[in-house]
């Protein structure tokens, strides 16, 4: 059959052809590439087929499918992104990847973090697992970070797992201790932003911390702003200054929590734009510019809120429990309550004392809402609970107030 196929040469003007003897040849293929996928639609092997060149291509396109097939199989990427990530990385044997994914396995990473992280940086594949990988994460975990926390931050910031141990990590480890006096408070800082870990501590913590020092801003203050908010300090020196100005010409005073809380709240465009629509929303509420601006600098989170979050807390407070809306801007901390869990069980209870006549006298909003737990179960519910046995389940959710 082959024989009868070499004899019959038909001239094909593009490309060219080799023209074979007339007698049986036995041709062997120079690369792993199989002989008949050299063939055109006519079963004829043309010159051009033949080249280095070719052959060459021909077995890298072999062996990107392999790894776009193993991104795919193995990873969990999509096509589109397996095929984008195989232009980054080669390889032609398992091993070494799959040594990757059983450690991040092991170590509490789900596939769909493995996928979010490999799509990401998928060069990760090649890492020496035990090298370069393992000892992060021993250190991590040692701080005090989960392995659900570590896989989550790490699925969402790898940078982390492409830096230095010894010249990054731990040195920038080193410098937050010193700010904030605990494991536990830097691995909060950490949760909020892997940023702490992954950018040099020297580029943005270093000059932005000083220029509050500058201004007298205690050390407590900065550990809560570094502690709870790092994401305010890792901007560009010159944006954080003139931030730090812009709230001191506000009229914040340094010496006091807010002061950071008010550079956190104002701090890269995201806020910008949330504090626009809080803004929006307060007005449509009946608040003038003035009562905005001092309910910020009362409590300047209740300027970082979501237009959900604004909206159904003043209808509850206004039109359920009947409070003025303009009553609210003198306790704008009110704002940032759950009102599932602290808002209305505590005004069911003052609503069920009130209906019983138990209550002698018209209560603030203050006196409700911002004592801490303990005070207000002994000054509300415990302290009746013979008048009204059936109140501490009220406030649980147990009971319904009509069944009172």
């Amino acid at each position: 059959m082959l024989s009868a196929l070499l004899m019959k040469i038909v001239i094909y003007s593009a490309p060219p052809l080799v023209f074979l003897h007339t007698k049986p040849l036995f041709l062997r293929p120079i690369s792993s590439v199989p002989l008949i996928s050299l063939t055109n639609s006519l079963g004829l092997y043309p010159q051009t087929d033949l080249s280095p060149a070719t052959l060459t291509k021909s077995t890298a396109s072999n062996g990107e499918s392999y790894v776009v097939s193993y991104l795919i199989d193995s990873c969990g990427l999509s096509p589109e992104i397996a095929i984008s990530a195989s232009e980054k990385i080669n390889f032609k044997t398992p091993e070494r990847p799959d040594s990757v994914l059983n450690l991040l396995s092991t170590h509490g990473f789900t596939k769909t973090q493995i996928s979010k992280l490999m799509g990401k940086r998928p060069h990760l594949l090649l890492a020496n697992p035990e090298k370069t990988i393992l000892p992060k994460l021993k250190f991590f975990q040692a701080l005090g970070v989960s392995r659900r926390d570590l896989a989550r931050i790490l699925s969402g910031a790898p940078t982390i797992l492409e830096r230095s141990l010894e010249k990054q990590i731990i040195p920038s480890y080193n410098f937050l201790k010193s700010v904030l006096r605990s494991d536990k408070k830097v691995v909060s800082a950490m949760k909020r932003t892997a940023w702490v870990f992954s950018v040099h501590y020297t580029r943005f913590l270093v000059p932005n911390l000083a220029i509050l020092r500058e201004f007298d801003v205690p050390e407590s203050s900065i550990g809560l702003l570094l502690a709870h908010h790092p994401e305010a300090l890792m901007q560009k020196h010159e944006q954080f200054k003139k931030i730090v100005n812009m709230v001191k010409e506000m009229g914040f005073e340094p010496s006091k929590s807010t002061f950071v809380l008010a550079v956190h709240a104002i701090s890269g465009k995201g806020n910008n734009s949330i504090w626009d629509r809080c803004y929006e929303s307060y007005g449509k509420w009946g608040w003038s510019k003035d009562e905005i601006l001092s309910a910020f600098k009362k409590q300047p989170h209740c300027m970082v809120l979501s237009e959900t979050k604004i909206t159904r807390v003043m209808d509850f407070l206004v039109n359920t429990m009947g409070w003025r809306s303009k009553d609210i801007t003198r306790y704008p901390a009110i704002m940032l309550f759950s009102l599932e869990k602290r808002i209305v069980p505590r005004c069911l209870v003052y609503q069920v004392l009130s209906s019983k006549g138990l209550l002698t006298k018209d209560l603030s909003l203050s006196t409700i809402l911002t004592p801490r737990e303990e005070c207000f179960l002994e000054r509300f519910v415990i302290r009746y609970e013979k008048e009204v046995p059936q109140l501490m389940k009220t406030y649980q959710g147990k009971v319904d107030i009509l069944e009172l």
